[in-house]
């Protein structure tokens, strides 16, 4: 949300304060019954303004904290990211890399779904995974999935394509889908390019470290519900129409209390 949007909807609950508060001067104008009345339109009132205009501004708390940590000088974040096969990621890499803010980009593991296995099939993958391929710094064999990490400077096409020569020859079959984990290191300050750059590719971080996600989480920790900061608001309008129903008897009282305390000064 821009400056212009937050400071019109700031304006526009403040208007609708306002009404609230005259509706309370009119006290003296309607039976004492009637105040219940005004006090729960009040709160209705309260409630849709903090729904329509200060919600939207209260939800973008975190992002609005984080601008000084994207400020910050030498910041980075790390984002952890789940790609299908589909992808090409040497594509990916050298758009990444061509950006401004760019630190590094490692591609950690695959993860090749399989059928279920018999623990004589699982067994024999334990045994020829190793011999495969190298580069295949570990794996691990489960139920009915192959996850295999990757030695560093060790693309996951390479891999894919050495595990899919060697399933093609021994089962005759090839494999349609894997999943690639990477991690990406970005400075902070750049960091909503690279979300925009890897959403246009249909890729979201899975998770995120760093400075910025840091300070989000923390004030996404001190936040209260939405459906809670609307009945606040509703309450705050309350109070709002409870000085405007008392207004007359506020005043007068204010100004007996100063004038007190200024006799008291002067003795």
């Amino acid at each position: 949300m821009d400056i212009i949007t937050t400071i019109i909807y700031i304006v526009l609950f403040i208007v609708m304060m306002v009404f609230v508060f005259s509706i309370g001067m009119l006290r003296q104008y309607m039976p004492k019954r009637e105040v219940l009345l005004v006090l729960g339109v009040a709160f209705l009132i309260g409630c849709i303004g903090g729904a329509f205009f200060l919600e939207p501004i209260y939800d973008e708390l975190p992002e609005v904290a984080s601008i000084v940590e994207k400020n910050m000088p030498n910041n980075e974040e790390t984002l952890y990211l789940d790609i299908s096969s589909s992808i090409d990621t040497n594509q990916l890499r050298d758009k990444l890399s061509g950006m401004d803010g760019f630190r590094s980009f490692d591609e950690t593991s695959i993860t090749i779904p399989m059928w279920t296995f018999k623990p004589v099939e699982r067994e024999y993958f334990n045994y020829v995974l190793g011999n495969i391929d190298s580069h295949y710094k570990n794996y691990t064999v489960t139920s009915n999935e192959l996850i295999i990490q990757l030695e560093e400077n060790y693309t996951s096409s390479e891999a894919l394509k050495t595990f899919s020569d060697w399933y093609k020859l021994v089962y005759g079959g090839t494999i349609s889908y894997a999943q690639i984990k990477a991690v990406l290191v970005v400075d902070s300050s750049k960091i909503d390019d690279f979300n925009q750059a890897l959403l246009d590719e249909g890729i979201v971080a899975s998770k995120m470290e760093g400075p910025v996600q840091n300070s989000m989480d923390a004030i996404n920790a001190t936040m209260i519900p939405d459906w809670q900061f609307i009945l606040v608001c509703g309450g705050f309008s309350v109070v709002v129409a409870l000085i405007g129903v008392y207004i007359d008897s506020v005043i007068p009282a204010y100004r007996r209390f100063k004038k007190f305390m200024e006799t008291k000064r002067k003795r």
